[in-house]
């Protein structure tokens, strides 16, 4: 480690914060996620500035070591202190990018990607180059490649609110049928509301190849006693 870092590797550190943060940031503003690029530069760059805090608070130590060679027993510095107080407190930000709704959670890849960035604001605050550009490149291929190459089914239930019990269960077997759409699980629950009753079937289906739930939820929409639909992300 160096004794004293000049102003010029300062600035091409917080530089290199500022760019790589940006570019992490502009792909989560390019999805319209909460979090965008100010965000994701004032992260990465707020953890670099604060690990370039510590890495001179431990020269100035290691400095006043050298300069009272009868105190060097006595002097400490702790590195991971400051850079320990960055991973834990990141975590609240990254926390306010998550909404949980009534059955579903979004947020989540835009909270672990603060939490990266503040990760690679330290690694270029304390100098080590190679993780910081390795980590950058990892961050980036999770965030745009790794969903491209690898397709992960997800299971998904469908929210189906409607009257008239009967006629109304009738009609969606005979389209899960038709559709070879395969019911894994089914949830009720009804209502009552004056003189009739509104029913609500959650559905975990597993959609045939060629199929998406766009169609599912247009098609099954157009029925007349379907009063609602909504596709819940398990």
């Amino acid at each position: 480690m160096e004794i004293h870092l000049s102003v010029v590797e300062i600035m091409i550190r917080l530089f290199l914060s500022m760019v790589m943060g940006g570019v992490i940031g502009i792909e989560r503003e390019y999805r319209n996620r909460p979090a965008g690029i100010r965000t994701h530069i004032l992260v990465c760059m707020g953890a670099t500035i604060i690990a370039l805090v510590q890495t001179e608070i431990a020269s100035a130590s290691l400095r006043y070591a050298i300069a009272n060679p009868e105190l060097a027993g006595v002097v400490r510095s702790d590195e991971a202190r400051l850079i320990a107080q960055v991973v834990s407190g990141v975590g609240f930000l990254g926390a306010g990018t998550i909404i949980v709704t009534n059955r579903s959670i979004t947020g989540l890849t835009t909270a672990a990607s603060i939490w990266a960035g503040a990760g690679l604001g330290l690694a270029i605050g304390m100098g080590y180059y190679d993780i910081a550009i390795a980590s950058f490149i990892g961050i980036m291929l999770a965030l745009t490649v790794v969903k491209k190459i690898i397709r992960v089914k997800a299971v998904r239930k469908l929210e189906i609110r409607f009257i008239h019990r009967e006629e109304t269960k009738e009609f969606i077997s005979d389209y899960f049928e038709s559709k070879q759409i395969e019911v894994e699980n089914v949830d009720f629950n009804v209502d009552f509301r004056n003189d009739y009753r509104i029913y609500t079937n959650i559905y975990t289906i597993d959609l045939p190849r060629g199929l998406s739930y766009t169609e599912v939820i247009e098609d099954l929409s157009l029925y007349k006693n379907i009063t609602k639909l909504r596709l819940i992300n398990v």
